[in-house]
This record gives structure tokens, C-alpha cells and sequence, in this order.
């Protein structure tokens, strides 16, 4: 007998994704996500993120369906088969990283990040940041937009955009790259091991403020950002065959 997942299917508020959502559980059906073999996820990158986030507790697989706009995390939505494209989906594993933010008011704040940490300017002064790995100055002042560290799985989201390198899925480095770097001027980021510990320290953060963000997540003003890899925490994503994201991330650098 052909094993059959019990499956939680989650959706974003978009109308495309609202309306999958109820076909599929009429389809399918629909259980808790505590009492599922897969959590199915209907939306886009965003939703995806926030899914992992949410579920992260529960150490359940997540398979995405795209009704959103990129959709890079995400397969292609079919509503026919879904259990027979589960059991030939190919399990990708992420580690977070983990963000210790200091605020202004020396709170500190503490967020998980699966794409990544990133500290962004608040006002029109560009920020100065101190970068530091490992215990060791390597910029003394970094005059910029922002700065942000990467994990492999997100390095085809904001890190490309911010012309950051495409890392592969299975390397184990992380990339920082800065955003509009105006000293050092040729500065273009740095590739680090994965077990790297990056600090970032807002220089004159009362007139350059800064916010950091784990993924979505904001936390600021902030006077420094501690970042390294998280790896207790292990996320589980499903990719139809040949749609991994091993591929996907080769492919991105031949379109």
C-alpha cells in the first residue's frame, strides 16, 4: 500500500493563494501542522520565510507552492498529484543565522534569519559601520547605505540585488556585502566560512541611525549586530526533481 502524507496546508492573504488553499484541502484534506507528515505552503518567497519561521518547532518538511511573484523557494502550483510529487521531492537543509541585535536603549534582541541579516540606513546620512569576523577589524569604517550577511539560500534575494556574489547551496560560506559602499570605495564584500562570527558597530549612531533586520524581522536603532550561523536549527525544504535549489541557484547565473 502506497504510503499517503497527511498534509497542513498553509496560505498567504493573497486571493490566488486563499483560493488554493481551499481546493487543495478539499482535495487533500487537512490536518494540524503538529499531526502532519508535510507542511504545504501556498504563496510566495515571503510566505515561505514565514512559514519556516513559524513551523520551525515542529521539525516538519516544507513544500512550497508558488501563488505569489518570485517564487525562487518555491515549485510551480499544480493542484493534480501532489502526493506523488511529494514522495519523489529531494529534501534541501538550511541552517539559520542568528542575529544579537544591542539597541540605542541597550536592549538587546535576539531573531533568527533563513536569507539574512541586514542593517539598513534610517534617515539621509549614510551609516558608518565597524566590520569585524572573528574578533579581528577588518574595515575600520565602512560609510554606506547598509550592509548585510548572507546564508547560500539567500543569496539570490536582497544580497543580488545588492550585486552580491550567488553562493551554492552545498558551500559553506556566507557572503557580506554592502549596499551603495561609498568608502571603501572599490570595497565589494567578502566571501567568509560558515562558521564566521560577523560584527557590525553603528559609528555615530545617533546622527547616522540604523535599523537591523532578520529577514522581515526589524529591530532599532541599533549600535551593533552580532551574526553566525545557527547550527542546532535545521530547516527542511521539498523541491520537485531537477528544481532544487542546487539547480535553480546554477541556473540564476545563466539567465
Amino acid at each position: 500500500m502506497v504510503k499517503k502524507y497527511k498534509l497542513s496546508f498553509m496560505a498567504s492573504d493573497t486571493l490566488e493563494a486563499r483560493s488554493a488553499l481551499e481546493s487543495l484541502v478539499e482535495t487533500y484534506g487537512q490536518v494540524e501542522a503538529d499531526e502532519s507528515d508535510v507542511i504545504v505552503a501556498l504563496g510566495g518567497d515571503g510566505f515561505m520565510l514565514e512559514t519556516l519561521h513559524l513551523t520551525q518547532p515542529l521539525n516538519r518538511p516544507v513544500y512550497g507552492m508558488n501563488c505569489g511573484t518570485v517564487g525562487f523557494l518555491m515549485n510551480d502550483f499544480r493542484k493534480e498529484d501532489l502526493q506523488n510529487r511529494l514522495k519523489k521531492s529531494q529534501e534541501e537543509l538550511i541552517n539559520p543565522l542568528r542575529m544579537r541585535a544591542v539597541s540605542a536603549t541597550g536592549q538587546t534582541h535576539d531573531s533568527l534569519a533563513i536569507n539574512e541579516v541586514s542593517l539598513l540606513r534610517i534617515g539621509a546620512q549614510a551609516a558608518k559601520l565597524k566590520v569585524s569576523v572573528d574578533g579581528k577589524v577588518r574595515i575600520e569604517e565602512l560609510v554606506c547605505d547598509g550592509a548585510l550577511v548572507c546564508t547560500p539560500a539567500g543569496s539570490t534575494a536582497y544580497n543580488y540585488s545588492a550585486h552580491g556574489p550567488i553562493l551554492p547551496i552545498g558551500s559553506d560560506v556566507l557572503a557580506l556585502t554592502a549596499m551603495s559602499a561609498f568608502r571603501p570605495r572599490r570595497w565589494r564584500g567578502a566571501l567568509l566560512p560558515k562558521i564566521a562570527q560577523v560584527r557590525l558597530e553603528v559609528l555615530e549612531s545617533e546622527k547616522r541611525p540604523v535599523v537591523a533586520y532578520a529577514d522581515s524581522r526589524a529591530a532599532g536603532p541599533v549600535t551593533s549586530v552580532e551574526i553566525e550561523t545557527e547550527p542546532a536549527i535545521v530547516h527542511k525544504i521539498l523541491f520537485d526533481p531537477g528544481h532544487g535549489l542546487e539547480e535553480r541557484l546554477i541556473t540564476e547565473q545563466f539567465a
